[in-house]
């Protein structure tokens, strides 16, 4: 299947797959997530054309010109490594509203954790 990649710092992007691993429903709200080999961003692989409309603060969409990757057997960032495989039983790519639902969820989590030390 074809996506786009949106990146986040690697903080934010491990409580969001915990906000979308356990949102409700039959249907994994999470698809496949790399982590690049710095270990500092997470990576979510969405639907092919959001990078167009992407305008979360704190993150990136890497535009695939319209024709989107393919869900590569290896991660798609140099050096990193699958939290999330294809194959993993999860969903195809990651909707785009509910990960910026779930990253904002995260940046206010942090901001609170923070806060509080």
């Amino acid at each position: 299947m074809p996506c786009d990649l949106v990146t986040v710092p690697a903080r934010q992007g491990l409580e969001a797959v915990d906000i979308l691993r356990r949102g409700s429903g039959e249907v994994p709200s999470v698809g496949p997530v790399v982590l690049d080999g710095n270990c500092d961003n997470l990576g979510f692989l969405v639907p092919p054309g959001t990078a167009a409309g992407w305008d979360m603060p704190g993150s990136a969409c890497t535009e695939t010109a319209g024709r989107g990757l393919h869900v590569p057997a290896e991660p798609p960032v140099s050096g990193g490594a699958w939290l999330l495989p294809p194959d993993a039983g999860i969903g195809e790519v990651t909707d785009p509203e509910v990960l910026r639902e779930a990253l904002g969820e995260a940046a206010r989590l942090i901001e609170a954790a923070d806060g509080h030390r």
